[in-house]
């Protein structure tokens, strides 16, 4: 160790203070812990640019328009900007890709360390202000929910140190210095060693952080070819885009009122957690852990880029859709379902027109009567109910849908005279093989008792009498939209989407996973295009 044996040696006080603790912490072989603790922040920072860098470059189709187009908080516009133009994205992806690169590399290595220190602190200023963790983009699909201080501005902090401090640790830069000084006569020398030794380790010292990047690079290499390189990480969001590269076409539209509604509607029971799994009951709970709130909107993000314009929702999920739509300037439709409010423990309605109010003051575009309150109100003899809320809802201005699960429930709403601007029904065949007998069945039974013997229902079927209601829908004046078209699971996409738009329906609304939609969004395209004449119902809308 140094050592210094007079406080009041002057050569104490031609000290800086500030140097104190790394003099003392400098032993006699000239190694020195100050270059160490900067050398492993500068590696460090370097490896994760550098690594960002490779994950983009590897990724190959790899663009920066999704990143760009989800931004919020106040620069957003200029983000939007670039996005928008195909030349300027294409030069943003380029200094992106190569810059992360760049910088890695040199900060890794040493080599022009400030300079590379600099131009980090900028880029990771472009990405703080993307997402920036305070006002709406708070609550926004951050990578954190920090506020203020997240790890882009710690990181841009170091880099800064780096620019700033003038001990950028061991490194090229360190190792030119040394040759600078050394050709001027001026280099450090142990009196202990030999010039030619204390070149070499120079070299040695200056020169290590090659082999560690060879090294870590080899590692990431291997790493690539048995797991694939992580592309979600930070700035690099991909929104599936080899997966919308996959899109056999462009999903047809139709119209229900003044608005165009693309044919395949993405559903909302998947969002909220409703899983009509049969006694599967864990499975409510596993679809809300996935669809955390980040995962909600990369959906229907990707919804909306594969063409679907339009989402069903029940009424308690009007939050999070409006917070979608608030946060990335998204225009996708909202047809929100709506149901009278009661008292809890008891069947006493309190409040009829509370939902109704509800969606419109949560942006929704379409508001439809709720199908297991329709089927309740006409069971329970309650029919005037569902006419109040459909004359509520268009006396506000909005065009009113109406659901139900039992066919039974449209039959009596239509003989009552209630004829809704589209009916919303369960669409599917009985051929699968949880499907309780025709003759065990009793109108009304969805959403009722679940029970244990095989032959009765237990969450088990949804449209109940198949051919009563197509029957129903073949006569139907109104766009008819049909759901719950793969009974909860139990019937591939193929067969039912053939099968509702076949038997009449306008639209169909389907709940989806992220990882299903550019699949189901080809199906109904190949769908569409096979019907021919096997659909005998004109389209409506």
């Amino acid at each position: 160790m140094v050592l210094i044996s007079d406080w009041s040696d002057p050569l104490f006080y031609g000290i800086k203070n500030d140097q104190l603790l790394f003099i003392m912490m400098k032993n006699t072989s000239g190694f020195d812990f100050k270059k160490l603790f900067f050398t492993l922040l500068r590696v460090g920072i370097g490896w994760h640019f550098l690594y960002e860098g490779f994950s983009k470059l590897s990724a190959k189709d790899w663009t920066s328009y999704y990143y760009l187009t989800g931004t919020t908080g106040p620069l957003s516009g200029f983000y939007h900007w670039l996005a928008a133009s195909p030349g300027l994205l294409k030069v943003v992806d380029i200094l992106n890709i190569w810059g992360l690169v760049l910088i890695g590399i040199a900060l890794f290595v040493g080599c022009l360390s400030r300079l590379a220190a600099i131009a980090g602190t900028i880029l990771l200023a472009l990405y703080y202000f993307a997402y920036p963790p305070f006002g709406v983009s708070l609550l926004g699909p951050t990578e954190s929910h920090l506020y203020i201080v997240d790890k882009i501005f710690l990181e841009g902090l170091a880099l800064l140190l780096i620019f700033f401090y003038k001990e950028n640790g061991y490194g090229i830069d360190a190792l030119l210095e040394f040759f600078r000084k050394s050709k001027k006569g001026s280099a450090p020398d142990n009196n202990l060693s030999e010039p030619s030794s204390n070149t070499r380790r120079e070299l040695i010292k200056n020169l290590s952080t090659l082999p560690v990047l060879g090294l870590m690079g080899w590692g990431a290499l291997e790493s690539k070819k048995e797991y694939n390189v992580d592309v979600w990480s930070g700035a690099t969001k991909q929104l599936q885009k080899l997966a919308l590269k996959e899109l056999k076409g462009t999903l047809p539209q139709g119209k229900i009122g003044k608005y165009e509604i693309s044919r395949l509607v993405l559903g909302g029971n998947l969002i909220g957690g409703w899983s009509h799994a049969r006694d599967l009951i864990y499975a409510d709970n596993l679809f809300k852990a996935y669809n955390t709130e980040e995962k909600i909107f990369e959906t229907l993000v990707l919804a909306e880029r594969a063409g679907i314009n339009t989402i069903n929702i029940g009424y308690p999920t009007n939050p999070v859709i409006q917070k979608y739509k608030k946060l990335y300037g998204s225009k996708i439709k909202v047809l929100s379902q709506v149901a009278p409010v009661r008292k809890n423990g008891d069947d006493k309605i309190i409040d009829v027109y509370a939902q109704i109010n509800g969606a419109i003051d949560s942006g929704a575009d379409i508001l439809q009567v709720q199908g297991n309150w329709c089927d309740w109100c006409v069971r329970d003899k309650r029919i005037e109910v569902i006419a109040k809320m459909i004359d509520k809802i268009r006396e506000q201005g909005y065009l009113a849908g109406l659901g139900a699960h039992t066919i039974d429930s449209l039959i009596a709403c239509e003989e009552f005279g209630i004829v809704p601007d589209y009916y919303m029904k369960t669409m599917h065949h009985d051929k699968y093989w949880s499907a309780h007998p025709m003759e065990n069945r009793v109108p009304f039974e969805v959403d009722g008792t679940n029970y244990l013997d095989h032959n009765k229902f237990h969450n088990n079927l949804f449209d109940l009498f198949p051919e009563r209601t197509i029957e129903f829908v073949q006569k139907a004046k109104v766009p008819v939209m049909g759901f719950k078209i793969l009974a909860a699971g139990a019937i591939q996409p193929k067969d039912g989407f053939n099968y509702a738009f076949m038997n009449g329906a306008d639209f169909i609304c389907v709940g989806m996973f992220d990882f299903q939609i550019v699949n189901d969004v080809n199906i109904c395209i190949e769908t569409l295009n096979n019907l021919g004449d096997t659909r005998k119902r004109k389209w409506f809308g």
